[in-house]
């Protein structure tokens, strides 16, 4: 892939999930902000209806307290009724219309215990008015003569009735003047406001705990909840007791302790779905990156292992036709020691791109789980000995050594012998190639509970510490300058850690650069 197009795919994928999340962050933000609005709303609500009941039941207990005393006083002070009357004839129909409205006053001396006066007073005056409406029609009779001789009724409607709602009004505004005079802790009582407040908060869906008070002209009462404490921001309060010129003395102040879990609880389940969702989008995301720049990286390093493989390839066939080319020179052909020994280089030349094939076809048979390996019990010290002398020619050649210290008590291991056989021939082979001198090799061997450890430790060049976390990768190799360098695909120690783990066994390596490395296989022991 262009590097140009996949920085551009990632930039754009990049700035897709940060507006995903800015519009989900910002969406959980609104949320979180319609929920407070609903809930504000339904807190105003409540209280401005505990603070009407609160006053319509005071109103009520006065007029109760007014009619209880009226009953009980047995005979009037004095009365006085008042009649209007009202009267129109019509010629035509020879009706009369008679209308008469008697006020009844009644006045009462009612003890001055009544409004629980203290100003000495005996009595309270309180007056009571009763209505009586009277609608009559009559008839009137005439004689021969056409002269009137009596009056029949034709209808009658008689109407008696007590206030009426302006008359209410003035006596509700009588108590109001009154109550005012009262202490506030007498006019309404904790209980009642904490019941009035849980029921009008849970019919408006707000189930959640709460602290008030009552305050008069911004100074607290003693009618307030222990642990409310009053600020500035979320408070909510309504008047209580408003007069009929709209004025107040006294403010419901209700604080929610726990107001900011409520909200986030209220939509915390589409929230954490939301949420989810994003980061599955996310995880989904790394995911596609992390493939885009392993298939990247994998794309190089398959160049680059093609470009090994040509090179590698390039030499013994040139020398194969070099040698060809000379068995068929007529001088060397007689000469039976030279054509012996051209044909040992074709045929050396020859096996060694057949293991190179082998090694590629090998991998590729253990990805795709086709490998046959039957295992046997063989002694882990004999395959080492064996490995030695697949390298100690190329070792002796190149003036280095390769010496064991096999100490482990125990050796035997199930494994399949060739497969074993060929992990120990990689790993010194590595050995020997990043040796920059004659390589100095140590092939260690210990016993650890149930597991046998064999250690190979080399002189060589060593690896940094993000070589060594990749190089048991397919196809890494690192670098140093020319990619020939040192020959090889970077399939070996692929090979090596997928045998060992078939072997149920552990393979890893340590190392510094310029140092040398030392590579470690655990296995288990019979």
């Amino acid at each position: 892939m262009n590097k140009k197009l996949f920085v551009l795919l990632v930039v754009l994928m990049s700035l897709s999930l940060i507006g995903l999340i800015f519009v989900q962050s910002f969406w959980i933000k609104k949320s979180i902000e319609s929920s407070e609005e609903q809930f504000s709303s339904s807190v105003s609500e409540a209280l401005n209806s505990v603070t009407n009941k609160i006053s319509e039941r005071e109103t009520k207990n006065y007029f109760d307290r007014y009619l209880n005393a009226k009953d009980s006083i047995g005979e009037l002070k004095g009365a006085q009724l008042t009649n209007f009357f009202f009267i129109d004839r019509d010629v035509n129909s020879n009706e009369i219309l008679l209308y008469e409205h008697g006020i009844l006053e009644e006045d009462y001396g009612i003890s001055s215990t009544f409004f629980d006066s203290t100003d000495g007073a005996d009595t309270t005056i309180i007056k009571n008015f009763t209505s009586k409406r009277t609608t009559s029609i009559f008839k009137e009779d005439f004689d021969l003569e056409g002269n009137a001789f009596r009056l029949n009724p034709i209808q009658r409607i008689e109407k008696i009735g007590g206030l009426n709602k302006m008359e209410k009004a003035a006596m509700e505004e009588m108590f109001m003047v009154h109550a005012k005079r009262t202490a506030i802790h007498m006019r309404v009582s904790k209980q009642e406001i904490e019941l009035l407040l849980q029921r009008e908060l849970e019919n408006r869906g707000v189930d959640i705990a709460f602290e008030y008070g009552i305050y008069s002209n911004g100074l607290p009462t003693k009618v307030k909840s222990s642990k409310f404490k009053y600020a500035e921001t979320n408070i909510y309060k309504s008047p209580m007791f408003v007069d009929f010129e709209g004025v107040s003395n006294f403010d419901l102040l209700v604080a929610f302790p726990k107001k900011k879990r409520f909200l986030v609880q209220s939509i915390l389940g589409l929230a954490m779905l939301s949420l989810l969702f994003t980061i599955i989008i996310v995880v989904a995301y790394s995911g596609a990156i992390y493939q885009l720049i392993r298939q990247k990286q994998i794309s190089e390093i398959k160049t680059d292992f093609i470009n090994n493989m040509t090179h590698e390839f390039k030499t013994p066939i040139a020398t194969i036709n070099l040698a060809v080319e000379a068995i068929k020179n007529p001088k060397i052909i007689g000469d039976q020691e030279k054509v012996l020994r051209y044909l040992q280089m074709i045929r050396d030349e020859n096996k060694r791109m057949h293991a190179q094939v082998e090694n590629v076809l090998r991998i590729s048979k253990l990805e795709k789980n086709q490998l046959d390996i039957s295992k046997d019990r063989v002694n882990v010290h004999e395959i080492i000995e064996d490995a030695i002398t697949h390298v100690e020619l190329i070792v002796d050649d190149r003036g280095g050594y390769i010496h064991t210290h096999l100490d482990a008590e125990r050796s035997e291991i199930l494994a399949n012998e060739m497969h074993f056989t060929n992990v120990l021939v990689n790993i010194l082979d590595n050995a020997i190639k990043y040796s920059e001198e004659a390589p100095k090799i140590d092939v260690f061997t210990e016993k650890a509970k149930n597991y046998i450890i064999i250690k190979v430790q080399d002189q060589g060049t060593g690896m940094s510490k993000g070589v060594v976390k990749k190089v048991f990768e397919k196809f890494y190799r690192e670098h140093t300058g020319d990619i020939h360098n040192v020959k090889g695909h970077g399939l070996g120690l692929s090979y090596v850690k997928k045998i060992v783990e078939d072997h149920q066994g552990e393979v890893y390596a340590e190392s510094e650069k310029g140092k040398g490395s030392t590579f470690y296989i655990k296995l288990p022991l019979i």
